[in-house]
């Protein structure tokens, strides 16, 4: 029972990690995790934005940054351009507009490409977890810590596991292919 839990454990940490990572993938619609990948040159260190400032959504294609100190409105700006993320950031004042352009089809299919990199990348991570699993039950076997039958249930438990968890994959991308298809 440890040994299904470990591995689910790990399991679910790469689908966090996908989520997180699809979350930053740009939609037809504005979305503050859109920015959690830009870092920030401020206070002698690099932190993110959302360290430095709130940001919101008061429109359906436009963020709104408003910085904690307003000193640093000039290095978030600079930060969100250098990023490359294909809008640019207007100040106004102490606060930071970005207003989300349209995305043409050719955008979209890029997204959705990066969207399918992500989801092998997270079920190559599921599959490794599930090798290295089954090479620590095969291991315990040829010690003689556990028996013919048990290295069996462990191995069919862990492939379930495994199929479970890239289905989970396949369906969180799914749906972000979605998203980033609907117009």
């Amino acid at each position: 029972m440890a040994l299904e839990n470990e591995v689910k454990a790990k399991m679910a940490t790469a689908i966090d990690h996908l989520k997180q990572d699809l979350n930053g993938i740009r939609t037809g619609r504005a979305n503050p995790a859109m920015l959690d990948s830009v870092v920030v040159e401020v206070y002698g260190s690099q932190m993110r934005i959302r360290d430095l400032a709130q940001v919101s959504t008061p429109e359906p294609r436009q963020l709104l940054i408003t910085s904690f100190d307003p000193q640093n409105v000039a290095f978030i700006s600079k930060a969100i351009e250098q990023a490359n993320l294909g809008f640019m950031p207007n100040v106004d004042g102490h606060l930071i507009r970005i207003n989300i352009p349209q995305m043409d089809a050719n955008i979209r299919n890029k997204m959705v490409k990066m969207v399918h990199e992500m989801r092998e990348k997270a079920k190559v991570v599921i599959r490794n977890i599930r090798r290295d699993f089954n090479e620590l039950v095969r291991k315990q076997k040829s010690t003689g810590d556990i028996g013919e039958d048990l290295l069996k249930r462990h191995e069919k438990e862990i492939q379930e596991l495994t199929d479970k968890f890239c289905k989970e994959a396949d369906e969180l991308s799914a749906k972000k292919e979605k998203e980033v298809m609907t117009v």
